[in-house]
């Protein structure tokens, strides 16, 4: 009898490790967050709105209950390589910028290898062009817009902030993105050496224009740039350059370092049951608000 207890012990905590094990993807651990109350003080509400010439679709979170007056917005991109992930894995992230008092954008885009570089930012613009035009319907401020996402999502945060000829080519006014989040994004990583990037870049006949070091500029909007010593994915460089070249031009630039989290850490922090990881959540919303007003 007691053996049989000792085992079953033995395959609920197998269960429990092995359910653990699989938090880190953002689907589950958008499942995991709702189920820990990561939706109290948020709402969905807008899904799969079409947006863009590509069939692309958004979803739109928003402080519940509403704010009195036009929130600020914050359009999120996740990470995936360029190559997978979607906007309803990241209920997660949408939820908790919005219960910080934000209408939040979460827009899909294409990946690799139906289209390479720069097809995925012009589907960026293409969001935030639709958000200008739109997000006013939904209890949204046009004109108080930041940008934040995380690995290759913070890559088309930061590129569209800086190389802002694609916002205004999709119909965009660049002017009304005030500030910029980037969670453990890749600013300076050529010459091309992981698989992801070689599949999503190295075509292009000239490597600079893939880069946002290259658009690095004076007047760039306020940008929060993360990153940490244990992300052995996107290393630390890409921030540090970055953000040294901005603060050169006279840029208003912070990076912020949280030292051992890793590469998804990072993300997995804006949830609930992962918010202990890091004040990754509360220094984003501080800085945004601090540029974007309440």
């Amino acid at each position: 009898m007691k053996r049989k207890l000792a085992l079953g012990g033995l395959a609920v905590v197998a269960a429990i490790g092995g359910f653990l094990a699989f938090t880190s993807p953002p689907r589950l651990l958008s499942h995991y967050d709702r189920i820990a109350g990561g939706t109290a003080g948020a709402a969905l509400v807008a899904e799969g709105v079409a947006f863009g010439s590509h069939g692309q679709a958004l979803d739109i979170w928003a402080p519940d209950p509403a704010p009195a007056g036009k929130a600020p917005v914050v359009i999120f991109w996740y990470g995936g390589g360029w190559a997978k992930g979607d906007r309803a894995s990241y209920a997660f992230a949408g939820r908790a910028l919005a219960r910080a008092g934000f209408l939040v954008v979460v827009p899909d885009y294409r990946k690799v290898p139906e289209v390479l570089f720069p097809a995925f930012l012009d589907d960026g613009a293409e969001a935030v062009a639709w958000t200008q035009d739109n997000i006013a319907k939904h209890g949204g401020d046009p004109a108080r817009l930041a940008f934040m996402g995380h690995s290759a999502g913070a890559y088309q945060a930061v590129m569209l902030a800086l190389d802002s000829k694609r916002l205004t080519a999709a119909g965009a006014d660049p002017a009304n993105v005030k500030a910029v989040v980037g969670l453990s994004g890749p600013y300076d990583f050529h010459p091309f050496t992981s698989d992801r990037a070689i599949a999503a870049f190295s075509q292009w006949p000239h490597p600079a224009e893939t880069q946002p070091i290259t658009f690095a500029r004076a007047d760039a909007p306020a940008m929060l740039l993360v990153t940490s010593d244990g992300d052995e994915t996107v290393r630390p460089k890409n921030a540090n350059n970055l953000g040294a070249k901005l603060r050169q031009l006279g840029a208003v630039v912070e990076v912020t370092n949280y030292g051992p989290l890793d590469h998804e850490e990072i993300v997995m922090a804006l949830s609930v049951p992962f918010r202990s990881k890091g004040p990754v959540l509360a220094d984003s919303v501080a800085f945004l608000k601090s540029h974007l007003g309440e």
